[in-house]
């Protein structure tokens, strides 16, 4: 009886997990200021990562953080969205974005469309929120360096 319980949740992460890696949203997508952000699985569903820092930002530290200790974090790697959850393909939910342009934290969405991602970041509902427009990027990107 045990075996079988764990044999059923051992079937159901792994299918969790290759839904994941099935979906569209998983990948590497470039938001508009031209900074690359990789949406991968992560232990608490889908998480987003900056994996290399736009051409015009003047900053590589998280100079805006409202924790004054984290403030010398480089922005290479930083985690900047986390507990996503694959509602299908093509649309998650349920997450949280942090914004190291502002310091602020945000609850999300995501919507895929081909090459298109919407994201969508808001305080409360998502009536009060916005929307950003991402590209998937195709071929290798060079992460930057922490």
């Amino acid at each position: 009886m045990r075996f079988a319980v764990i044999y059923i949740v051992a079937v159901m992460v792994s299918a969790t997990l290759l839904h994941a890696q099935s979906s569209s949203i998983v990948g590497d997508w470039k938001e508009p200021t031209g900074a690359v952000i990789a949406i991968e699985p992560c232990s608490s569903g889908l998480c987003l990562r900056l994996l290399s820092l736009s051409p015009h930002s003047p900053e590589t530290t998280d100079i805006h953080n409202p924790n004054a200790a984290l403030r010398g974090h480089a922005l290479c790697n930083l985690e900047i969205g986390s507990q996503f959850h694959l509602s299908d393909a093509t649309h998650a939910y349920g997450g949280m974005l942090y914004d190291p342009k502002s310091g602020k934290t945000y609850r999300g969405t995501m919507d895929a469309e081909g090459d298109s991602l919407h994201l969508r970041g808001y305080i409360g509902i998502p009536l009060f929120g916005r929307t950003e427009v991402w590209q998937r990027v195709s071929g290798k990107v060079t992460p930057c360096r922490a």
